[in-house]
């Protein structure tokens, strides 16, 4: 190893992250046994001044211990990012305008020649529902509207669909709506708020109960394992913080044909991490926030991703 990188993750309060299933975690330990340094802060720290981006950063050391799973390894202390080797965007959503400002900042931190992934303008220009509308020879049929005209007459034409809002995670405010359900107007108003807020349908995939599979893609290469997150019984919803059980297996033919389409794209506009959803062979979501699932695929198939996202930074460190 020919030197240490200094590693800056923006993450959530720490001591609310849980260090048995966390991805941000487990990229932190993994940077950590190679001997890099690994720094903490969180987004209300970044500061704008006199034309450099600065947070308040706490250096940390990892620990095995899930209950305690770091210790400051110093005090914290005022850093510019552009002093970091690395920083990576890993905060969970909403994606509101604190969010928005926070990718701003960090633009113009990597104008000053901080290295950011994943880059803040892509993180701003791929809504995680709508960035598959680029890619619609992958996607099952599906509607952006807020009107209510439109959106019943998309279940009357299909049937059987899903609605959902453009800013939700987790399986949060989604709903299986079929045409003889009593309560789609209602549905269809609370999601929309009365025709103020533009949402998503899409045609139900009866492939769910097979698992809603996150594909992960780090640094343009594709995870050869899917975590299939498999629905509880009477549940349209696959996501773990929904109550899903996660199975981790090996990509199908057509999964990995649409991860290896995308990666090298995603990749080209500084996409370090993403995670694909896939079900039944459709994409519905390309999410690049904060993807999650990689302890799941580690524990279950053995393949390292967080190993890999380390392999990238240092390959996009000139290490």
């Amino acid at each position: 190893m020919s030197r240490a990188l200094r590693l800056a993750f923006i993450l959530d309060p720490l001591d609310g992250l849980k260090a048995y299933k966390d991805s941000s975690i487990a990229m932190m330990r993994a940077a950590a046994a190679r001997g890099h340094a690994v720094w903490t802060l969180q987004r209300g720290a970044l500061n704008w001044r006199d034309g450099a981006v600065v947070a308040r950063a706490l250096p940390i050391r990892l620990l095995a211990d899930d209950a305690r799973w770091f210790e400051p390894a110093g005090a914290e202390q005022a850093q510019s990012l552009a002093d970091f080797d690395a920083v990576l965007m890993r905060q969970d959503p909403p994606f509101d305008f604190e969010y928005v400002t926070a990718t701003w900042l960090l633009e113009d931190a990597m104008q000053s020649g901080a290295r950011v992934f994943n880059n803040p303008r892509a993180i701003r220009d791929h809504s995680e529902k709508l960035a598959i509308t680029e890619f619609p020879q992958f996607m099952a049929t599906s509607l952006v509207a807020r009107d209510a005209v439109d959106i019943n007459a998309f279940i009357d034409e299909l049937g059987d669909v899903i609605l959902k809002p453009l800013d939700g995670m987790g399986g949060s405010q989604i709903f299986r709506v079929r045409k003889d359900d009593p309560n789609r107007n209602v549905i269809i108003e609370t999601l929309t708020q009365e025709g103020a807020r533009t949402i998503m349908a899409q045609r139900y995939l009866a492939q769910i109960a097979e698992g809603d599979k996150r594909v992960l893609i780090i640094g343009g290469e594709v995870v050869p394992f899917a975590l299939a997150r498999i629905p509880q019984a009477g549940e349209t919803r696959g996501n773990l913080a929904a109550g899903g059980r996660g199975v981790a297996m090996p990509l199908t033919a057509r999964e990995r044909e649409i991860a290896e389409y995308l990666a090298p794209i995603l990749w080209q506009r500084g996409l370090l991490i993403v995670g694909l959803d896939v079900i039944g062979g459709h994409l519905t979501e390309i999410n690049v926030t904060s993807p999650t699932c990689m302890v799941e695929i580690a524990a279950q198939q053995g393949f390292d991703v967080a190993g890999l996202v380390i392999d990238k930074l240092e390959q996009a460190c000139a290490f």
